[in-house]
């Protein structure tokens, strides 16, 4: 038996649900072997209502960690999540040119869920410029997308795809903007490009507030998919139908957030009750 292995290039997220936590609990769920390197530890402060501090990780400890991956064979796909510098950004970069990964998800992480303020723009501008190029597919939320496409708001699937077109134009071969609950329509959109041809993926949206990670866990559920053979299509419509059970049985963890649960999919689809 191959086990396909899957990078993780992303923050640790102490709480469980989000960042590279998710990450290697979606790769798991998938039957991939999950493999890390951490660029920033979030912690959030439940004694000042939750608020979030990003210490990154120094650029070459996450050289160091890399190292560590490509020593052995290579991976079969990976993913970027939230990204602590400039310099790490180059280093990611130099790492997919080096090993010519052929699988590569950029998650274009700029803001922690719960806050409004984008982290650190200047990574924002050297993700669109040095990693969005080499991406297989890019997968931002309505947020990001607006950074990456220069647009000011997205409200609309027609917005959607007028920033979608203009994410392609970075050099990316795909895009998926993740529409979540956030769109003025009673169904959860996500909008997948490929410079010719738009695909809409529709679901029923679940009303909670148990949705922490849920767009790590769609990014990370897409590498896997990719690193298993599925195209990209395909492993878009899979993480879409994944995440969604996520979401649905998501739980509290405090009384500030709740996480997706990543076990739900394959739970249900074994039919065991839960």
């Amino acid at each position: 038996m191959t086990i396909k292995k899957v990078l993780s290039i992303a923050g640790s997220d102490s709480s469980g649900g989000a960042g590279l936590q998710a990450d290697l609990k979606t790769f798991e769920e998938y039957g991939t072997f999950g493999l890390t390197a951490i660029t920033a530890i979030v912690t959030m402060d439940p004694d000042n209502n939750w608020s979030h501090h990003v210490e990154p990780i120094d650029s070459e400890l996450v050289k160091a960690q890399l190292k560590t991956v490509f020593s052995g064979k290579p991976v079969d796909a990976m993913k970027t999540g939230m990204l602590g510098s400039i310099d790490t950004i180059q280093i990611v970069r130099n790492s997919i040119d080096i090993h010519q990964i052929k699988n590569v998800v950029i998650d274009p992480v700029m803001v922690c869920k719960g806050e409004n303020e984008q982290l650190q723009p200047e990574n924002g501008r050297a993700i669109r410029d040095l990693l969005v190029p080499k991406a297989t597919i890019v997968t931002p939320n309505l947020f990001e997308a607006c950074q990456l496409s220069g647009m000011r708001k997205l409200s609309t699937v027609a917005d959607m795809k007028e920033a979608a077109y203009k994410i392609i134009e970075l050099g990316t071969k795909y895009v998926v903007i993740k529409g979540g609950k956030s769109l003025e329509d009673h169904k959860a959109i996500d909008l997948l490009y490929d410079g010719s041809e738009f695909t809409l993926f529709e679901l029923a949206k679940i009303n909670t507030n148990y949705n922490h990670g849920a767009g790590c866990t769609f990014a990370a559920a897409i590498t896997a998919g990719l690193a298993k053979g599925l195209s990209v299509k395909s492993a878009v419509e899979k993480a879409k139908v994944f995440t969604t059970e996520s979401i649905k049985y998501g739980f509290a963890f405090n009384r500030f957030v709740g996480p997706v649960w990543h076990g739900a999919y394959n739970k249900a689809n074994q039919g065991l009750n839960i």
